[in-house]
């Protein structure tokens, strides 16, 4: 294995599946101790598993990170089973597929839903897992945006753009104030992938090659071009970055 992050303790929320299976998975093999969690039990207790298959040390949590009581009984979790925390992946996420749409067609309980878990999930995991980093004498906040939260797109859904631009917007700001206790906080925006989350969006051929060519580099991303990203903003390798705005998205924002 490894060790690139040795000795660290990191929580990755939304590690049921997808680019946060991924996470669990590669920072287990970098030597991390990983907290995961997600709504989906069965998903998540599985991603635990892999890990612990692959030798990695891994424990789950059920959480629900919209609602406050649960975000902070699983940083409690995390706490109590690995005694600190050094990064904090707010990794989970929904696009509100079929729910979503502009302002004018997008319904009220569809907005909340959305900003909800993109937008408040964030602030309340950070407002009990970033004193956590304080007490370890520092650490990494990984925020998941999106290039939806950076450009706009007629197709785009106006919730998910607002709650991705709310979190670019939050991570800045995050991480202005807590440089001085020296954690960092920076936001990865992914160009579409191909995830389970977006397996019914993509299933249509025509759609699937409409999207793909919005990507100079011409293919959508995997789980993995995200988390080699999010290993080096967890390791000591980018002790001096934060407030970064990331783009992983084959080219989309160039364009």
């Amino acid at each position: 294995m490894a060790d690139r992050l040795a000795g660290k303790v990191a929580l990755i929320t939304g590690g049921a599946s997808g680019q946060g299976r991924e996470a669990a998975v590669r920072f287990a093999a970098e030597g991390a101790k990983v907290v995961l969690s997600d709504v989906q039990e069965e998903g998540g207790v599985r991603t635990m598993h892999m890990v612990q298959e692959n030798g990695g040390d891994a424990f789950f949590v059920p959480a629900d990170i919209s609602v406050e009581s649960s975000a902070r009984d699983m940083v409690e979790a995390a706490l109590r089973q690995y005694g600190a925390l050094h990064v904090l992946y707010n990794n989970a996420g929904v696009i509100g597929e079929g729910r979503d749409g502009l302002v004018t067609d997008v319904d009220v309980d569809a907005w909340e839903f959305i900003l909800s878990v993109n937008l408040r999930g964030i602030f309340l995991c950070a407002k009990y897992g970033v004193p956590a980093l304080i007490d370890a004498g520092g650490g990494s906040v990984i925020n998941t945006a999106s290039v939806a939260g950076l450009i706009g797109s007629p197709n785009s859904g106006h919730a998910y753009a607002a709650s991705k631009g709310g979190a670019i917007a939050l991570t800045r700001a995050m991480a202005a104030s807590y440089a001085k206790y020296q954690v960092r906080v920076n936001a990865i925006c992914p160009g579409t992938l191909e995830t389970p989350m977006t397996a019914n969006l993509l299933q249509q051929s025509d759609r699937h090659r409409e999207v793909v060519a919005q990507h100079p580099l011409g293919r959508l991303g995997v789980a993995s071009d995200i988390v080699h990203l999010a290993v080096y903003l967890a390791a000591d390798e980018s002790a001096w970055v934060t407030g970064g705005v990331f783009t992983v998205d084959g080219g989309r924002t160039a364009t």
